[in-house]
């Protein structure tokens, strides 16, 4: 197998072609006209050439910047629509990868039977998850059923079945270790304030100062997923925490701000921040900010809060999306005798 795409080498057109580093199929490919190799880019390359593009399938000049051009259309249309960076970034890269599997064809020329062959081809060739091709066939149905109406019959592109995955849960007495084994005041009040109000990473990092309405002891949580502001209850154990973190650091836009004033943390610092409180509380399951998120909810659960409430906590449209996790909830199997201590 190899992969061929088009470059430019020393100011000239060039095809690279990747192939692996085996001596009969090096002398192969250097008995081709023109081949060189570069020791700069560390690769073969051939001319630019309409037979070599033909033979090695690189896709015609015109259809890479129709390509282009309509990503940047699709781009422009879910702007204006609102969507979130996040979700405008993974339906672009999941059309990009799309659109180069049919590289030697227009989108226009794209139908059913060719998605069928990308999801055997490359969906599960690879070994994707479900979840990733979910992604995929939302960006492509909105894209053919918006931006492109032609060739594809978008009713009748199917979607993976769901794994049945459970979220992951920490028992309270890890939660708790995780939430005391930082001595940084900063770095504690945000892993609590995540897991107090089962917040998301990106609405953590997305709060303002006023956000926090102690008069009322609630959290408002502005423009979360699905463009939906919601509130979570603050105890004044969280807030008392909140009032010393806050005559600490006096953050001046965002609640939580980085090295620089004015600026948000970063994702990857806050991650880092959790992997060190792991570490402290000699915790070693993979656990994710997620993770704190989940416990929350199981949490609630186990302590009795009904289900409904759970769902407008934690920002759920759907009660069937909150209904997981009563399978995860220790409760009532708690109640449950085994007949092995009958034995």
């Amino acid at each position: 197998m190899y992969q061929a795409k088009l470059i430019t080498h020393r100011g000239k057109n060039r095809i690279a072609v990747y192939f692996e580093n085996k001596p009969e199929l090096i002398a192969r490919f250097k008995k081709l006209k023109g081949a060189t190799w570069s020791a700069t880019l560390k690769v073969w390359h051939l001319p630019d050439t309409p037979t070599y593009r033909k033979q090695f399938k690189i896709a015609p000049a015109v259809t890479q910047k129709y390509n282009a051009e309509t990503l940047l259309k699709f781009k422009q249309w879910l702007m204006s629509r609102r969507y979130s960076e996040n979700t405008i970034q993974t339906y672009l890269n999941a059309l990009s990868v799309f659109f180069q599997f049919f590289k030697d064809k227009l989108p226009s020329q794209i139908n059913n039977e060719d998605i069928i062959v990308f999801n055997h081809k490359y969906i599960l060739t690879k070994q994707l998850s479900s979840s990733y091709q979910n992604q995929m066939v939302n960006a492509i149905k909105l894209y053919f059923g918006i931006i492109l109406t032609k060739k594809i019959d978008i009713a009748k592109i199917h979607r993976p079945k769901r794994e049945k995955s459970l979220p992951n849960v920490l028992s309270k007495e890890e939660i708790k270790a995780i939430l005391n084994s930082h001595i940084n005041l900063k770095h504690r009040a945000m892993l609590s304030l995540i897991y107090a109000c089962g917040l998301r990473r990106s609405e953590l990092l997305s709060l303002k100062p006023s956000a926090i309405d102690s008069k009322r002891g609630v959290l408002l949580i502005k423009l979360a997923k699905g463009k939906k502001d919601r509130i979570a209850p603050l105890s004044e154990k969280l807030l008392v925490l909140l009032r010393e973190y806050y005559k600490m650091y006096k953050p001046k836009t965002w609640l939580f701000e980085g090295q620089e004033p004015h600026t948000p943390y970063s994702e990857k610092s806050l991650q880092s921040v959790l992997k060190q409180a792991l570490i402290k509380a000699r915790i070693n399951k993979p656990v994710t900010l997620h993770w704190l998120r989940h416990s929350y909810a199981t949490h609630l659960l186990e302590s009795g809060t009904d289900l409904r409430y759970i769902q407008e906590l934690l920002g759920h449209r759907s009660s069937k999306t909150t209904e997981i996790y009563t399978h995860v909830s220790t409760k009532s199997l708690q109640n449950i005798k085994s007949p092995f201590d009958d034995l």
